[in-house]
């Protein structure tokens, strides 16, 4: 294998990344140069050129965000939680080292600050160092990064801070530490106290397709309504993570006007983004409608939910890092 430019070339062999999403299901994808790796005191940290997707960032293997289709996941992720919102001020994020989740909230115009807290320094520095796009995220003085535990760090908060509160953590695997912030106690005894009047809760939620929803995307609505009087389920297809990616967004107010139609929705985004409709790759109006109108399989199991997730009761989704083979 040679080097150019300090990337590992793959030469005349190939690299393959095969990741076990299932038991009995697994999916492999080309690697065309290695272009950093780095080893932090609790995961691995790996940036590579991708055949199909580009530029991936891997977290012990496991692969989070993808060029070619990071920017769906994260306006999914961010901005109808905060178009919803009157007039988000204030937004506190929950991970998101990656800088990615910062980088959309940032491109509102009322933001005046963001409390993004994720326990990995060593991701944070990869990231602002190696992903282009996000560099000037670290830098926007409105960014109040800290590098804690992100549950103890918005437990410590004051009450009624933020208007938005955005989950944006690893899956809850079996043997990880995140399955707790996924759980009734922390929906109810830290997140809603921490929202203002008005405020709004929105988390990633795992795999949503047909096959793979009930794992923890159900749960998760189920356990998130049965805290907050509103919540508003959503998913899209996210090529890189091999199936549909759900998120749940949960209003603190009964009386809360949503969703937005679709025209709210435009029109917000021209008003309140700096760059209106062009800043945005994949979110807008019609976008919204489609993301939230759920097949029947869907809508049939988001209603039959009963498993409500606590620090005793937890769901995991499956959960391997990935394997190199060479051929």
């Amino acid at each position: 294998m040679a080097k150019e430019n300090g990337a590992t070339l793959m030469g005349s062999k190939r690299l393959w990344l095969e990741e076990e999403i299932q038991d009995d299901l697994k999916w492999i994808y080309s690697v065309k140069s290695i272009l950093h790796a780095e080893v932090s005191d609790f995961q691995d940290v790996e940036l590579l050129e991708t055949g199909p997707f580009g530029k991936v960032l891997l977290l012990d293997g496991k692969l989070q965000s993808a060029e070619a289709d990071e920017r769906v996941y994260h306006e999914c992720l961010v901005h109808p939680a905060l178009l919803h919102h009157p007039n988000p001020k204030r937004v506190f994020i929950c991970g998101g080292g990656e800088g990615s989740t910062a980088r959309e909230v940032l491109k509102h115009k009322s933001v005046e600050k963001v409390v993004m807290v994720d326990i990995d320094k060593v991701v944070c520095d990869f990231c602002e160092k190696h992903l282009e796009d996000n560099a000037e995220t670290f830098k926007d003085p409105r960014l109040d990064l800290i590098i804690d535990d992100a549950k103890a760090q918005l437990e410590n908060q004051k009450d009624g801070e933020f208007d938005v509160i955005i989950g944006d953590l690893a899956d809850p695997v079996f043997g990880g530490p995140c399955y707790q912030l996924y759980t009734q106690e922390f929906y109810e005894n830290i997140v809603k106290a921490k929202l203002g009047p008005g405020g709004i809760f929105v988390t990633q939620s795992g795999p949503a397709g047909v096959l793979a929803h009930s794992e923890v995307f159900t749960p998760i609505n189920r356990t998130l309504s049965s805290v907050f009087p509103k919540v508003i389920p959503f998913l899209q297809h996210i090529p890189s993570f091999a199936d549909c990616w759900g998120w749940n967004m949960a209003f603190k107010d009964a009386d809360s006007a949503a969703p937005l139609a679709a025209n709210e929705i435009d029109e917000r985004i021209q008003d309140r983004i700096t760059g209106g409709s062009d800043a945005l790759k994949f979110m807008d109006g019609v976008t919204w409608t489609g993301i939230t109108s759920l097949s029947k399989i869907l809508r049939t199991s988001l209603n039959s939910e009963k498993h409500v997730l606590t620090v005793a009761t937890p769901k995991f989704i499956h959960g391997k890092g990935v394997k190199q083979v060479e051929y």
